[in-house]
């Protein structure tokens, strides 16, 4: 079984993503000044065209691969959106016929360039698995950012189709392909919601209200990355790919310890995002909603990488007949829109269980929807969370029997090892094979990583989240103080620039 890809691109320059000292104090600066200069001047696309330049800078220094790859495609996808935009109203059917050519011929694309670089060698290995040939391995590495600029172009090509987008400007949609805050890793975001903010002449002047609201998001961002996450995922890391065996309690902690990394790695990577894209005033769609506090799976995908979840839905689950074909159709709509989605994240057979086991969680809970019983908050809780978190091993790890490992141990088949400080108290069950203690030393856990994780599940379940602050922020002495010690303790804390988890999807 091949290893699933989802590591990062080959030559992946961690020095300019956004938790970086060059990001922070030569990249961002410079495109903002720069930015609000030009904006002044008589030449209306001059800021546009600067944002242009500087995100393929940023693209081109993060990642050496194919650089020719982004800017092709965006070509290609720029003539055919602009024809699909075209004013059919009063053309002929032969006309109607060459839009829907070159519609499917545009999605077909982006799919093949998506396939090719993210799912060639996949594909390759598993045939030689089932069929037991010996076709050879491509040499492929697959280009930074190829899903969500694929995503979001397809996208705009479906919207230009049904009318949504009426004309094109080549250096807008150069724009709003490549700009750099969402670029890399999202959100997902439509031509709709974003050009208008960069056409309208009130955000070309710098605004000191959305500067301090950004810096405030990139700080929390930036705090969640370098301070929660990164410290975490040592002991996931341990968990996963380090310990050869894990007792009960280190299976479940290792599992627990990715699940909170994943999320405040990417949410805080999100953060960051929202708050750069803000500080050029503009406002980008929200892409979580304290996922973690859900108490369903459908309310979970609700409040989880939300502009995937709408991407999803209107793009791929609507147009194969969403749920107005029968609660059959309607299970199997489902189904392969979560198989699709976990094909999306990455190339391995244990992406596809992970989409799997969420599209049967759907479906299950679409059926108990139908029955009309209701369940305690608390217990609902507890299934969704749990569920959660047994569906993200598979997602972490990177092959199954890395995957069998963890599981083994979170039902107890490769021991239970309680800390040796409770044997008085449990004793009792000793007689069940329950043993006493280093419980964690597999993993390399101490009083530090249980703390973590204790001050983790409370930010997670009781605190408020990003946007809740933002909105309660407003520039004064209050918040400057806040922003300053959340973004001084991370900036303190760069010692060592780790790569965001959805960099390598």
């Amino acid at each position: 079984m091949q290893e699933k890809q989802n590591e990062p691109p080959k030559f992946i320059n961690l020095l300019m993503l956004f938790n970086s000292y060059s990001f922070f104090f030569i990249f961002l600066p410079s495109a903002l000044t720069i930015y609000f200069i030009l904006n002044k001047l008589p030449v209306v696309e001059a800021g546009k065209i600067w944002l242009v330049f500087i995100s393929f800078i940023f693209y081109a220094y993060c990642d050496t691969n194919y650089l020719v790859l982004l800017p092709l495609s965006i070509i290609i996808n720029y003539f055919c959106s602009r024809y699909l935009s075209i004013d059919d109203s009063d053309t002929h059917d032969k006309f109607l016929y060459f839009k829907k050519k070159v519609l499917l011929l545009g999605i077909i694309f982006n799919l093949c360039l998506l396939g090719y670089f993210k799912y060639a060698n996949f594909f390759i290995s598993e045939t030689n698995n089932l069929f037991h040939t010996n076709i050879s391995l491509q040499n492929i590495v697959i280009p930074l950012a190829i899903s969500f600029f694929t995503f979001n172009q397809i996208a705009c090509l479906v919207d230009s189709y049904k009318k949504n987008i009426k004309g094109f400007d080549f250096v807008d949609y150069c724009l709003f392909v490549s700009y750099f805050p969402y670029l890399i890793s999202g959100p997902l975001v439509r031509y709709t919601e974003i050009m208008p903010q960069f056409n309208d002449l009130d955000n070309r002047y710098f605004n000191y209200q959305n500067i301090s609201e950004g810096l405030f998001l990139l700080s929390i961002g930036l705090f969640k990355k370098v301070i929660i996450a990164d410290n975490i995922a040592v002991w996931a890391i341990n968990g996963f790919d380090k310990a050869a065996t894990l007792t009960f309690l280190e299976a479940w902690t290792s599992s627990f310890c990715y699940t909170l990394q994943l999320y405040f790695d990417f949410s805080g990577y999100i953060d960051m995002a929202l708050g750069i894209a803000l500080m050029f005033n503009i406002k980008l769609p929200i892409n979580f909603n304290s996922p973690y506090k859900a108490l369903n799976i459908r309310d979970f995908w609700l409040r989880w990488h939300m502009t995937l979840s709408r991407w999803l839905r209107d793009y791929l689950y609507i147009p194969l007949g969403g749920n107005r074909n029968g609660r059959a159709r309607t299970s199997l709509n489902l189904f392969l829109t979560f198989l699709l989605c976990g094909l999306w994240h990455g190339a391995g057979s244990t992406f596809l269980v992970w989409g799997i086991l969420h599209g049967c969680g759907v479906i299950i809970h679409s059926f108990w929807r139908r029955l009309g019983v209701t369940m305690p908050n608390l217990i609902a809780w507890l299934i969704t969370i749990m569920f959660v978190n047994f569906a993200w091993v598979f997602f972490r790890a990177k092959e199954f029997k890395d995957a069998y490992k963890v599981i083994g141990g979170m039902t107890g088949f490769s021991g239970i090892v309680f800390p040796g400080s409770l044997a008085y108290f449990l004793n009792f069950l000793s007689p069940y094979g329950v043993t006493f203690g280093n419980a964690f030393i597999h993993i390399e856990g101490d009083l530090s990583m249980i703390l973590m994780l204790l001050i983790s599940i409370g930010i997670v379940l009781y605190a408020p989240n990003s946007m809740e602050l933002k909105n309660r922020f407003n520039p004064s002495l209050k918040w400057a103080i806040c922003t300053i010690i959340l973004m001084v303790s991370g900036l303190l804390c760069l010692t060592k620039i780790t790569d965001f988890q959805y960099v390598n999807f």
